[in-house]
């Protein structure tokens, strides 16, 4: 009689123990390997990004305007802007579409209606590519932003992941994506000016910038940086949301600013209470997030960057000693 060799209970557990120490060995590699080339392609989109910018500046001879706004209902001395202040008709996200090989879906967008209208609803749901680092949380469901005339409108945006520099605050209230700013002479190009400044206004677009206009040199200044949270995720970035800090941030000297998680940055507190929050950066990358210089440069800046030294890198005219890490 013939008997069969076969497993006995034991071995196969023993097996079964050594395949599954094997997997939980390499599961760490594999997901490291994974984040790897997230955050290759996450570079690569501001690569993209920057030089679809640069192609926008030698065709037009200017940046285009970080949001248009419309001029109507602008009141002096107030820090709230007015309903009609707040309609939102572009952004430079939008602008640069047609040098991202999106010029169909740019076509489609009706710069003569609000960025919340119906006409453009096929435009601001649209997931680009470009726009989104594959790192981030849930890239492809449209949502309502936290507030401004698409929270009031119930108007669902695309999420994106990067954001316009628009200079540095230094008093973590005043930025130069704000309505409150429109008294701040955008031509002046001072210590706190970026290449991307306050709203432009719908019918004349003043403020727009060129490369010409960076005293401090291209390779020492901040163009486009990534921007996400962990947390409350009504004020993540929405790519094609023309309503003030969505698509544009700013440099504070408050290192919460980096954390990339909303709840946590305004329980912190600070200069601004949750003003500098919703124009903060981040990434859910290990350790730092990615830059765009005006240069077409691709930086990964340490979230523990020096924050005086981020603030000088985030203005064109400032003459500060400054040079990305």
């Amino acid at each position: 009689m013939k008997h069969h060799r076969a497993f006995t209970l034991v071995e196969l557990l023993v097996v079964i123990t050594i395949i599954g120490m094997l997997i939980a060995l390499l599961l760490p590699a594999v997901q490291a390997a994974r984040e790897s080339a997230r955050r290759a392609q996450c570079g690569n989109n501001l690569k993209q990004i920057g030089l679809a910018l640069q192609n926008y500046h030698s065709t037009v001879g200017s940046l285009p305007p970080g949001n248009i706004n419309s001029a109507a209902g602008l009141c002096p001395g107030n820090p709230e802007p007015t309903a009609a202040y707040s309609s939102q008709f572009g952004n430079w996200a939008i602008a640069i579409l047609p040098y991202l090989e999106q010029g169909n879906l740019f076509d489609r967008y009706d710069f003569r209606s609000l960025n919340e209208s119906p006409e453009n609803q096929a435009v601001r749901e649209m997931v680009v590519s470009t726009y989104v680092c594959p790192s981030d949380l849930d890239t492809r469901t449209p949502a309502v932003p936290a507030v401004g005339p698409a929270a009031a409108a119930g108007a669902k945006y695309a999420p994106g992941s990067y954001r316009a520099v628009t200079g540095r605050s230094d008093d973590g209230c005043n930025f130069l994506d704000s309505e409150m700013m429109s008294g701040y002479d955008k031509h002046s190009r001072g210590p706190i000016h970026a290449i991307f400044t306050a709203p432009a206004w719908k019918k004349a677009y003043p403020g727009v910038e060129t490369f010409a206009h960076i005293r401090d040199g291209t390779s020492n200044t901040l163009l486009v940086g990534e921007s996400t949270t962990s947390t409350n995720t009504g004020y993540r970035t929405f790519w094609a949301y023309s309503f003030a800090y969505f698509t544009l941030s700013g440099a504070t000297a408050q290192p919460r600013t980096f954390w990339g998680d909303f709840d946590r940055c305004v329980a912190a507190g600070g200069d601004g209470d949750s003003i500098p929050c919703k124009r903060s950066w981040g990434s859910f990358h290990s350790g730092g997030m990615h830059f765009v210089l005006c240069d077409g440069s691709v930086h990964f800046l340490n979230e523990s960057i020096d924050t005086v030294l981020f603030g000088n890198l985030a203005t064109i005219a400032g003459e500060e000693l400054a040079t990305a890490p």
